[in-house]
């Protein structure tokens, strides 16, 4: 890491090999996840991705040593970018209806589109595991999950917009109701529908008339 000083001010400036790493990285993270929601997690094999991010076998073994290794830094940036966009819409101060609607339509966006997102991705590998394996990694991505939807209540708490409520437990409802529509998208039961009305049934819920 070099450092300058420009006016008093202190500047850092990662490395010429360490920016060409991350780049590198997000080549093949972006790959995989394109690969990951076009053939679930259970096809896909190292080949896949590396033919998808032009980088060679040695190249990519470099940075990630399993397909596996692969899914779980893609669904750790998904993660990671998720909560930094709510962090800075919350800085920003905007309205609170419109990051919640926001948040639920990428919900549904993937709810809808089982078959071409992560979730499918997300469900094969959950059930390729044993229950010991995968424990940890489902109290990771709830953990996310729950984080984030408390975040978007907090911030309608302080707008005055949400009705009062514990939002710990409001948070474990939304999540509840979008764990049950994802197990009716599992069985190829879920309609547009279905969502529209349990999105609409959570919104009066939770926001002020």
């Amino acid at each position: 890491m070099y450092i300058f000083l420009l006016e008093g001010v202190t500047i850092f400036a990662k490395p010429h090999f360490e920016k060409k790493r991350e780049g590198k990285q997000r080549l093949i993270l972006d790959a995989a996840r394109r690969v990951f929601c076009r053939k679930g997690f259970l096809a896909v094999k190292m080949q896949d991705i590396i033919n998808e991010c032009g980088i060679s076998r040695g190249g990519i073994y470099i940075y990630y040593a399993s397909v596996d290794k692969v899914f779980l830094a893609v669904l750790e940036r998904r993660n990671r970018e998720g909560i930094s966009k709510i962090n800075a819409s919350v800085d920003a101060r905007e309205p609170f209806v419109a990051m919640y609607e926001a948040f639920m339509a990428k919900q549904k966006e993937r709810l809808i589109n089982f078959e071409h997102s992560l979730f499918r991705a997300y469900c094969e590998y959950i059930f390729s595991k044993s229950v010991t394996e995968v424990r940890a990694f489902r109290d990771t991505q709830l953990a996310h999950l729950r984080g984030s939807v408390e975040a978007i209540l907090r911030h309608g708490a302080s707008q005055g917009v949400l009705r009062k409520a514990d939002i710990t437990q409001l948070a474990v409802h939304v999540i509840a109701v979008i764990d049950g529509l994802s197990i009716l998208a599992l069985g190829d039961a879920l309609t547009e529908q279905t969502v529209d009305e349990q999105f609409l049934i959570l919104k009066k819920l939770i926001i002020n008339s």
